[in-house]
């Protein structure tokens, strides 16, 4: 079975903002939570360490994120944040967590940071589970940027373990985003010449398509993209959250991956949770959304998974065949039944993403 890189995970969002212990299964989480808020708000969850575990899931890109007050819908109004003081202080909070559970876990969860802890836990899935399990690696990712306060603080948030960021995610005012659009600002454009000095590497997840399209041009680190999916498979959406063709040229020739998000309505435009059946958007969809982007680049090393669970979503909107995030590993037979050999799968499931970190990550 393939390793497994999921490429956006809002862990400690969901810890903070709903008490969910990520120790536990899916299943267990469901048991408890059953009938309550949590629910309502964020659907049922997908993951668990357990589930990891099952699907071969050595590595997340976990998230820093909160969201701005002009955006916050009902329920509880933890992360959510008024200032940029208060932006900094909910996405310290997050990367903390997660420097904390590496501390007191490193049996299920560690920093991957460096290439060095990187190789570290890719060595411990290499070898047979002893009945414990793996450590599953972190890698900290900032979705939306508007926690730097200042240029000056990106060396902190380097030390600290921060190797990815986002600059959007509705519109900043470091870039147009999804549902504001709009190109990069002068501030933008100034953060991204001041992140390549530290090699960060920029998601152009979220960005709106004239932000990405400037920032391609423009930064001179390496560039991904985390979670969207293939606008020309979605003629249906008017929205600008996912990737035009031109954006996916360009990731290519700058060596990027773009991870697929395996949630309904980005599959089916128009699709609704509670209304229309999860039957509707089989998974073969997903690999359809990761066929298309490998037909662009002429090879299988461009396409992965950036899968957003729990990102205010869970079973009741995902592709039928899913139940858990170890579910993925059901996407090898259908990228088979499309020619692609066994190498092509282990670079799209991962080996994609954990190419890219070891060509990035610091030593």
């Amino acid at each position: 079975m393939p390793i497994l890189v999921d490429a956006h995970s809002d862990i400690a969002w969901n810890m903070i903002k709903y008490g969910r212990d990520y120790t536990r299964s899916a299943a267990e989480s469901r048991r408890l939570e059953a009938g309550s808020a949590v629910v309502l708000e964020n659907e049922d969850t997908m993951l668990g360490w357990p589930d990891f575990q099952r699907g071969q899931v050595a590595l997340i890109f976990a998230t820093l994120y909160a969201t701005p007050v002009r955006w916050h819908k009902e329920g509880n109004d933890l992360l959510v944040y008024k200032t940029f003081d208060q932006a900094r202080e909910q996405y310290r909070r997050q990367l903390s967590l997660y420097r904390q559970m590496a501390d007191s876990m490193p049996d299920k969860f560690r920093l991957a940071t460096s290439v060095s802890e990187l190789n570290q836990i890719l060595e411990h899935w290499s070898q047979p589970d002893n009945g414990e399990g793996h450590p599953v690696g972190l890698v900290p990712l900032m979705e939306g940027a508007e926690a730097i306060r200042e240029l000056s603080e990106l060396e902190e948030w380097r030390e600290l373990g921060l190797r990815i960021i986002g600059p959007a995610w509705v519109a900043t005012r470091y870039s147009g985003g999804w549902r504001e659009p709009g190109p990069l600002t002068d501030e933008g454009r100034k953060l991204l010449s001041a992140m390549a000095d530290y090699n960060f590497i920029l998601d152009l997840s979220h960005m709106d398509e004239k932000a990405a399209l400037e920032a391609l041009d423009l930064y001179r680190g390496p560039i991904i993209s985390t979670h969207a999916n293939c606008r020309a498979l979605l003629p249906e959406d008017d929205s600008n959250r996912h990737l035009s063709d031109r954006v996916i040229e360009g990731l290519i020739e700058r060596g990027g991956v773009a991870g697929i998000v395996p949630h309904n309505p980005y599959l089916k435009p128009g699709w609704k949770s509670g209304r229309d059946r999860r039957e509707e958007v089989p998974l073969r969809v997903v690999a359809e959304h990761l066929d298309h982007i490998c037909q662009i680049a002429g090879d299988s090393l461009h396409a992965g998974l950036g899968c957003d669970f729990d990102g205010s979503f869970g079973v009741q909107s995902v592709p039928p065949e899913l139940d858990t995030i170890a579910d993925l590993q059901k996407l090898s037979p259908l990228l088979a039944e499309r020619g692609y050999s066994q190498t092509d799968i282990e670079n799209i499931l991962g080996g994609n993403w954990i190419a890219c970190l070891k060509r990035e990550l610091p030593q």
